[in-house]
């Protein structure tokens, strides 16, 4: 899925500290706005979407990962193509890796193990990006709509390396024929 990617722009940084009383919500990298580094670039690893870019210093930048409530992401199930949004989790500090998937239909075709992406929608991270996988669901409200748990693809406890994503440049505008 990362073909399509091959002509944005990257900037690899090294995580350099993390705050102990939020170890999977943040961390800071060595890289900042003397890189061209600003607020809600994505934040990508090896194995998919880590997160964004919240605050920008010099040399420095605070990542916010997938999964704290600063960082809310708009995404599709590759196999049904459904929308959602992933969200913090319900879970809590019990599987860093689980975050929540809402907004879906009340009908909703979910399987364990089905693959999320990220959608395009929201602005912020492009479409197509990994995120990581369905493991249950449920409905919710009496029925009029359905949640999901998500375990993320990329682990941040272990991360050390990322890399900033910058969009893609927009194509030159076709020529008008009049």
């Amino acid at each position: 899925p990362w073909e399509k990617f091959s002509r944005a722009t990257v900037i690899p940084a090294r995580i350099i500290a993390r705050d102990t009383a939020n170890w999977w919500r943040t961390a800071r990298i060595d890289r900042g706005a003397r890189d061209n580094l600003r607020p809600d670039l994505p934040v990508v690893s090896a194995d998919g979407l880590v997160g964004k870019i919240a605050e920008v210093g010099l040399t420095t930048a605070e990542v916010v990962f997938v999964g704290d409530p600063k960082c809310r992401v708009a995404v599709v199930v590759r196999e049904t193509s459904e929308h959602g949004v992933l969200s913090s989790s319900s879970v809590g500090v019990l599987d860093h890796r689980l975050v929540d998937l809402t907004h879906l239909p009340r009908h909703t075709a979910l399987k364990p193990g089905q693959r999320v992406f990220t959608s395009g929608l929201g602005g912020v991270f492009p479409a197509g990006l990994p995120v990581g996988t369905i493991v249950d669901h449920r409905s919710v409200v009496y029925g009029l709509y359905t949640e999901a748990r998500v375990k993320l693809s990329s682990d941040t406890s272990r991360l050390t390396d990322a890399l900033a994503l910058f969009p893609c440049p927009a194509p030159p505008p076709s020529p008008s024929w009049s």
